[in-house]
């Protein structure tokens, strides 16, 4: 794969690397009810509550039937990586925690979402949930994080030669509430010193990462032991952002993931040495420097 810690991408990179808006935050929590697929159990209590863009949290509970699928390499030279066939266990899987973007895809509400769970057999994995395919059996928890003045869509990307989700601002901030930016981090773009520039792009003395789903090239982290598959399908568990000694922003991210071979890993990252490999899509709600 050439240098591990930078993938080629079949595309011309542009010069921006992070694609960000930023609305007024809106707190919503909710339970995911059984009987709905994944995508409907999220996507209709969040446009009901008018947000356009959303990073929610969601735990616990059950599904089944349940597909998913994992990173894999590409079987050609159109993309970087791809995915595993779609794996669907037997019975009901119990839902651990995840992560989910919310946005539209040509037009329609979609979610993506990347999570851990326990399969009917008791093994433990992680991987892309999909989304029409994950039918709810036991209340699940969500928190969304979102913002009306902000709307995601998956636009294609030449870049990565996928369609991804993408922050636009369709209105200006109104006053009031706290301030969340929604970004999109590119490949190849190192994801603690992007959310650290995010803070300084929209003025923000301090944030609060609140979701994130994306991919890393691997992962260095402080406590855990490295991942070196190049392909992962990432979500965030907590970050924070706040100024160091000389008052400029520093991140320090906390992510789970599963690698290509099935490897699973939780830990904090290491500055300065997580390169994003397709994408990153993420939230980080406004706090003050103190």
């Amino acid at each position: 794969m050439g240098d591990k810690r930078r993938i080629a991408q079949p595309g011309p990179a542009p010069q921006e690397r992070i694609e960000s808006a930023v609305g007024r935050l809106q707190v919503l929590d909710f339970t995911l009810e059984p009987g709905l697929t994944l995508n409907a159990a999220i996507t209709g209590p969040l446009i009901a509550a008018g947000m356009g863009a959303a990073q929610v949290e969601i735990s616990g509970g059950a599904f089944g039937p349940f597909t998913y699928v994992m990173p894999a390499a590409s079987p050609d030279t159109d993309h970087a990586a791809w995915y595993s066939a779609p794996f669907t266990p037997a019975g009901e899987t119990r839902l651990e925690r995840g992560n989910v973007t919310f946005g539209r895809k040509e037009g329609a509400p979609f979610i993506h979402c990347h999570a851990f769970w326990t399969e009917p057999d008791g093994s433990r994995h992680g991987g892309h949930v999909m989304p029409h395919d994950a039918v709810v059996t036991a209340p699940i928890r969500a928190r969304a994080y979102g913002a009306a003045e902000v709307e995601t869509t998956a636009d294609f990307d030449p870049e990565t030669n996928f369609p991804l989700f993408t922050p636009h601002a369709r209105m200006a901030p109104a006053e009031g509430r706290p301030r969340i930016a929604f970004a999109r981090i590119r490949p190849n773009v190192e994801i603690g010193t992007a959310v650290e520039a995010l803070c300084r792009r929209h003025g923000f003395a301090g944030g609060r990462l609140r979701g994130g789903v994306g991919s890393l090239i691997g992962a260095r982290f402080t406590d855990a032991a490295p991942v070196d598959d190049y392909a992962t399908e990432v979500f965030v568990t907590s970050g924070l952002v706040a100024p160091d000694a000389s008052g400029a922003p520093e991140a320090q991210i906390d992510i789970a993931l599963v690698g290509l071979t099935g490897v699973l890993a939780e830990g904090r990252l290491a500055r300065g040495a997580n390169p994003v490999l397709i994408t990153f899509e993420l939230a980080v709600e406004e706090t003050s420097a103190g």
